[in-house]
């Protein structure tokens, strides 16, 4: 089995070989690897893209918008890149579309960084498709298969708003049970606390 580290460093001269930046391609290199990691077939998946990358003529986009529609088809790096750069604007809405992105599977990890970046959880809906991106700690999804996603003809994003999974009264509740551990201070405890000695050996 290929170490995370191969898998880095190998997708990051192979990013730079095809003709992106060394910047881009050090970017390629932890999203694959963060792939890997959560067991989405990142490796896979960006060695197809690269082979017909220089051949097809993939759209790029600068400013993402509310709804994003391509005049042919967006590429999944730059459209990352670009979303993770505007995360925080972007966050303000809440929910947007990008349509028709190539190799969707390539975007993921920009938006899995962003999460972590803005405090969000992000759940995407790429065509019957869900992912659940939280924090960049873990990517929860109904995607079980290990193939190649050649196109999303659309990718649904919303912004989750942070709240507790647990009620008010929960948490009263187990905060008591909690106060069992508390020890009440005593004089001697005091005296013994940090700071508390009476000799000064300075």
């Amino acid at each position: 089995m290929k170490s995370f580290s191969e898998i880095e460093t190998t997708v990051k001269r192979a990013t730079k070989g095809v003709g992106f930046s060394w910047g881009v391609a050090e970017e390629m290199g932890k999203n694959i690897k963060l792939l890997e990691m959560f067991g989405l077939p990142g490796l896979k998946n960006v060695n197809h893209y690269f082979k017909i990358y220089n051949k097809a003529n993939f759209e790029n986009i600068n400013s993402i918008s509310k709804l994003n529609n391509p005049k042919k088809i967006f590429c999944p790096i730059n459209a990352g890149l670009n979303f993770f750069d505007q995360s925080h604007a972007l966050s303000e809405f809440s929910h947007l579309e990008i349509n028709h992105v190539a190799f969707p599977l390539l975007f993921i990890p920009f938006l899995s960084r962003a999460s972590e970046m803005i405090g969000k959880r992000i759940f995407l809906h790429m065509d019957k498709k869900e992912f659940l991106l939280n924090f960049n700690q873990s990517i929860y999804s109904n995607y079980l298969s290990g193939d190649i996603l050649e196109k999303a003809e659309n990718i649904k994003i919303q912004f989750l708003e942070n709240k507790n999974t647990f009620s008010d009264e929960e948490w009263s509740e187990i905060y008591k049970i909690s106060e069992n551990t508390f020890v009440e201070e005593t004089e001697e405890l005091k005296q013994s606390g940090a700071g508390a000695g009476l000799t000064d050996n300075d």
